[in-house]
């Protein structure tokens, strides 16, 4: 049993559990804050353009007739009278709250990247002068110093 919690201490103790759970936590922090950029900002926006149209009040009633859109009746509304809805609007709410997430998620990866290549410079690639040469009679590589060919015993120049 010892050994057991002294593995499940040792797994706690990892470096990346650590760094996982400040993750989930500061993910849920940031998860509220693009919720109220969406519903609070993205969505009246929205709302303005479309002409009063708020996703919360995108739903079908779901009846004996099939889906049955209404034409003065809010979400909060049905919700209450136990009317039984299929809410396409908070859906598409959803979504747009993913794809700014997502977004904002690829620019800060981006911006940290940024950062850590900004403090390692490019090595430049430093060409580097030729050792040898090519005899001009056997055409095999010689020291560039030498004054005959160890292979055809030319003169080189």
């Amino acid at each position: 049993m010892k050994k057991f919690f002294g593995e499940f201490k040792d797994f706690i103790a990892k470096g990346n559990v650590i760094d996982l759970a400040v993750g989930v936590i500061i993910g849920g922090a940031f998860s509220g804050i693009v919720t109220s950029l969406v519903n609070d900002i993205v969505t009246p926006l929205i709302t303005l353009i479309t002409g009063k149209l708020a996703f919360a009040d995108m739903f079908v009633i779901l009846g004996e007739d099939g889906f049955v859109v209404p034409v003065d009746m809010t979400l909060a509304a049905a919700q209450e009278a136990g009317i039984s809805t299929l809410n396409y609007g908070l859906f598409i709410q959803g979504v747009i709250n993913f794809i700014i997430t997502a977004f904002v998620i690829f620019l800060l990866v981006k911006f940290i990247n940024k950062i850590r290549t900004a403090g390692t410079k490019k090595e430049e690639a430093v060409e580097e002068a030729p050792t040898t040469k090519v005899c001009p009679f056997c055409k095999s590589e010689i020291a560039l110093d030498a004054t005959r060919c160890p292979h055809c015993t030319s003169e080189v120049e």
